[in-house]
């Protein structure tokens, strides 16, 4: 298995379709099986709540990205060499933490194991540069893997007060009668808490790795360009939650608390989303503009 080495081309694939795909359809069929319930607990259970509601849309890009990257795989020439001595320990170390996370209930171990399992079985069955080409796509799912609440706490607290602290000085600056007690906000003769949701965790990480599959798909060839837009969607998913916060403070205001907390407030997530994605973009272009003019003023070397 281990001196197999055949290129990813139409040509070869064409040859004898069926033969390659028999395992790869049983093994599909075998991470239905075993994952399908931890799925169905996820839909049903903490990916219903404010603080984990990224996790549907990770796992659906993520979904989409390994089709993207299989696509551009068959015209890759990529090498098929297995690695089976580095396949099979993390696949059976994948097994063991999903052996664990279930029987525990332990979604960052049960979840996570699927990360490990797929990137076993791709070295397993196709080697170290396949699973290179995929390495983004492995690294994507990550941002689905749902974090113990301890941990979410100790993120979520201070986002919450630096939210709540912006939005009341953003609307006491609009004079606007507006106070704040912690992360209750005072407006008018109404009082809104700025909950995990509003905080920012879920849409931070989900900016995140949206922003970092934006820069992958797009291929920037700038090294110091990426760094400086994955760094910056921090704080646009701030400002972006402030900007959600201040409209419903202002909705809340005007209309009642029930506009604030009904259709209004559902509208206000997605909202915040394409808020979010005008400012990636347009943070995107300036720096496009930015390491454009400065490769142009780059003094160029000569050798005389």
């Amino acid at each position: 298995m281990g001196d197999l080495a055949i290129n990813f081309s139409a040509s070869n694939l064409s040859k004898n379709p069926i033969v390659p795909l028999l395992p790869l359809l049983t093994i599909l069929l075998g991470l239905l099986v075993v994952y399908v319930p931890t799925f169905s607990d996820l839909f049903h259970g903490i990916w219903k709540t404010d603080q984990q509601a990224h996790g549907p849309i990770v796992f659906a890009v993520a979904l989409w990205f390994f089709y993207y990257k299989a696509k551009l795989l068959i015209n890759s020439n990529i090498p098929v060499i297995p690695a089976p001595k580095l396949g099979w320990p993390i696949l059976i170390l994948g097994c063991a933490f999903y052996a664990l996370g279930r029987s525990q209930s332990l979604y960052i171990f049960e979840v996570g194991s699927l990360v490990m399992v797929l990137l076993g079985l791709t070295l397993l069955f196709f080697g170290v540069a396949v699973a290179k080409h995929f390495w983004f796509a492995f690294f994507f799912m990550c941002f689905m893997v749902p974090l113990p609440p301890s941990v979410i706490d100790i993120i979520t607290q201070p986002m919450k007060m630096a939210v709540s602290y912006a939005s009341e000085h953003l609307l006491y600056r609009m004079d606007y009668p507006v106070a704040r007690n912690g992360v209750i906000i005072y407006i008018g003769q109404y009082q809104l808490l700025v909950a995990d949701a509003c905080a920012g965790l879920n849409s931070l990480f989900t900016l995140e790795a949206l922003g970092l599959l934006y820069m992958n798909v797009m291929r920037h060839e700038s090294p110091l360009r990426n760094a400086l837009l994955a760094i910056l969607i921090i704080p646009i998913s701030f400002a972006s939650n402030v900007t959600r916060v201040i409209v419903l403070a202002l909705i809340t205001f005007y209309w009642g608390d029930e506009a604030g907390q009904g259709f209004v407030h559902e509208f206000s997530g997605m909202f915040l989303f394409m808020t979010a994605l005008m400012l990636i973009i347009g943070v995107d272009s300036l720096l496009r503009y930015l390491t454009g003019k400065f490769e142009n003023r780059t003094p160029t070397v000569v050798n005389v």
